[in-house]
């Protein structure tokens, strides 16, 4: 029975159940993790070969010997592997070393210290700078911002992506320099952007000229459920509506084959990628080749890598489909929450009864579950409802997501229930 319709003395009891329930789970001295995306050991042990592509001492790739200084811009071999993924020319690509992050962090700072390819000034000589967050989103990209002293706008993110009129409304002002954005499989609520929503995003008339479009294309190939979502190219669209250099495309293998030791990459426009190498060549010889080589033997094109994303994929689908069991039998019924069902990414994004998310997380640390902190997933750690909890099932065991689940239900009870009885 959904809890709304139980009387007073019927909560009553519920709740006296669950508590005893409780107190039995924090007597097992739990300690669980389903708080960050990473990959289990399983899943990187599925890449071990790689580390022996380099076996027979060949170093040359491309005409050049891995092992020496040059091509600041990544193995020409590398390139392609990135654009058959993401479906941009080799060009446009960028190679950088084990993290997407860090090539976005340095964008951001070039930006504050030298201003992009159409900047007025350098950032931190403007008086604001603000950037789109649209929200549920990404801890990280917002924190990002946040270390620049960049204010934060959130963007209400519908089930087709950003909500556009809102976005259109707000790039009306020129302090408003740019936009974090994962388009497919979006981090945490598994959102693929709509065709018409990324068209929308690439018509944009930002009235700052040097807004960034930071396409975060984390999950492009991370399917785990049905087949790979598609989505235009980006670039493409930017450049059909005539502001070719306003996005940035980033991935990586960081959840292809190690997490860190992986290879990112940057798509943009020729001219951005032109002035952004310029700056970068003071700043380091190259990336590491030698990394980039063992990819490209590894994974070789875009067929292989998928057939690659296959196995990823049997490894991380029951743990999806154990927490959804969990919440399906365990809180359906209660009428307390709805959650997403992913077709790709790491995550499951619940939505508690409002007001009881930071509770409810409380509750799973004191009973040995650790969960990213409610909150994480808007600007500032601010969710104005307290209702959003991003669930990791990757890194755990199946036997321990098993018993996280129970963690988490029993926790998101609780939380509800003394919302009901005013404890």
């Amino acid at each position: 029975m959904e809890y709304r319709h139980m009387s007073p003395a019927e909560l009553r009891s519920e709740y006296a159940k669950e508590k005893a329930r409780y107190e039995a789970l924090c007597d097992l001295h739990l300690s669980l993790n389903l708080a960050r995306g990473k990959p289990e050991a399983k899943q990187l042990d599925l890449s071990n070969a790689m580390l022996s592509t380099l076996a027979d001492d060949d170093f040359l790739c491309d005409g050049m010997d891995v092992r020496n200084y040059g091509c600041l811009d990544g193995l020409p071999s590398c390139k392609r592997l990135f654009a058959s993924l993401l479906d941009v020319q080799p060009e446009e690509v960028l190679i950088g070393g084990n993290a997407s992050l860090n090539l976005m962090y340095d964008l951001i700072a070039k930006a504050y210290t030298n201003g992009l390819l159409h900047s007025e000034r350098p950032w931190s000589q403007e008086p604001v700078v603000k950037f789109l967050c649209p929200a549920p989103g990404y801890d990280r990209h917002f924190n990002v911002s946040l270390s620049f002293g960049t204010e934060l706008l959130p963007v209400r993110l519908t089930e087709n992506g950003p909500d556009m009129e809102q976005v259109e409304a707000l790039v009306r002002d020129p302090a408003v320099k740019g936009m974090w954005c994962v388009p497919k499989y979006s981090n945490p609520d598994g959102i693929v952007y709509s065709d018409d929503v990324c068209r929308r995003i690439a018509a944009l008339s930002p009235a700052a000229p040097d807004f960034a479009l930071m396409w975060d294309n984390a999950y492009c190939i991370h399917n785990f459920d049905g087949p790979l979502a598609e989505i235009p190219d980006i670039l493409a669209l930017c450049r059909e509506a005539g502001r070719p250099d306003m996005v940035y495309e980033f991935a990586s293998t960081s959840k292809v084959t190690f997490a860190g030791a992986g290879v990112s990459c940057m798509a943009a426009s020729r001219d951005n990628l032109a002035y952004l190498l310029g700056i970068l060549s003071f700043q380091t010889i190259g990336f590491n080749k030698i990394d980039q080589l063992m990819h490209v033997r590894f994974l070789k094109d875009r067929e292989t890598t998928l057939r690659h994303m296959e196995k990823h994929a049997a490894i991380l689908r029951p743990k999806f489909q154990a927490v959804l069991d969990a919440l399906d039998r365990e809180i359906a019924p209660t009428g307390t929450a709805h959650w997403t069902r992913p077709k790709g990414g790491y995550f499951i994004s619940l939505y508690a009864m409002p007001g009881t998310a930071k509770r409810a997380h409380a509750l799973a640390k004191q009973a040995g579950l650790s969960l990213t902190g409610a909150g994480a997933t808007f600007p500032g750690g601010n969710d104005p409802d307290d209702s959003n909890l991003r669930i990791a099932p990757s890194y755990a065991t199946l036997s321990e997501i098993e018993q996280a689940a129970d963690v988490l239900c029993v926790s998101l009870k609780l939380a509800a229930l003394e919302r009901l009885l005013g404890i």
